[in-house]
């Protein structure tokens, strides 16, 4: 990301909303935000291809049951909408997937929805992107994500509706067939 570019139209979006950025409180605003930009969008600096080498480390998995389902519920993520460049938050992504000899580190599932939502996003394209990184990563084609969260575009501004809820539902192989894997997440 270019920092320097970022705090400058940073400090012209202050000024155009009337703002005077010398003044106390804004002084370092340009800077912060740059700094926070870097940070809750760090996943713009990767391809999925790159994150899932990244979060791919595997452990052999035993025979039986191998057709069985790893399922990690109630992760936490939040991403911003490329739309308004709202806050989507509260958010909770279910990840399952069947391994083919290999499983993931429990941690990685968690950081592969961490780094995906880490992008201007639409939930829905968050939840193939991290179907598709979890594919990858844990070598298997059969996935399945679940997404419920809160978007500030519709909660804060528009319609104003604070209990509004988004869910989205990804499903990769097995997962688009068969509903009791459907129902895991």
């Amino acid at each position: 990301m270019d920092r320097e570019k970022i705090e400058f139209h940073i400090r012209g979006l202050l000024e155009a909303i009337g703002e005077d950025p010398e003044r106390e409180g804004l002084k370092e605003t340009p800077a912060r935000v740059a700094g926070m930009l870097e940070e809750v969008l760090e996943g713009t600096a990767y391809t999925n291809h790159e994150i899932a080498e990244m979060f791919s480390k595997t452990f052999t998995a035993e025979e039986r049951g191998a057709d069985e389902a790893v399922v990690m519920k109630d992760i936490t993520v939040f991403s911003y909408c490329e739309h308004h460049m709202a806050l989507m938050y509260d958010m909770t992504v279910s990840v399952g997937y069947i391994p083919h000899g290999r499983v993931l580190g429990l941690s990685k599932i968690a950081r592969i929805c961490d780094m995906a939502a880490k992008r201007l996003q639409l939930q829905e394209r968050l939840g193939r992107d991290i179907a598709e990184i979890i594919s990858e990563a844990a070598g298997t084609p059969d996935v399945g994500v679940r997404i419920m969260g809160s978007h500030s575009c519709m909660t804060a501004r528009g319609i104003r509706n604070p209990s509004s809820r988004t869910e989205t539902r990804t499903y990769l192989g097995q997962f688009k067939e068969r509903q009791e894997l459907k129902d895991l997440l």
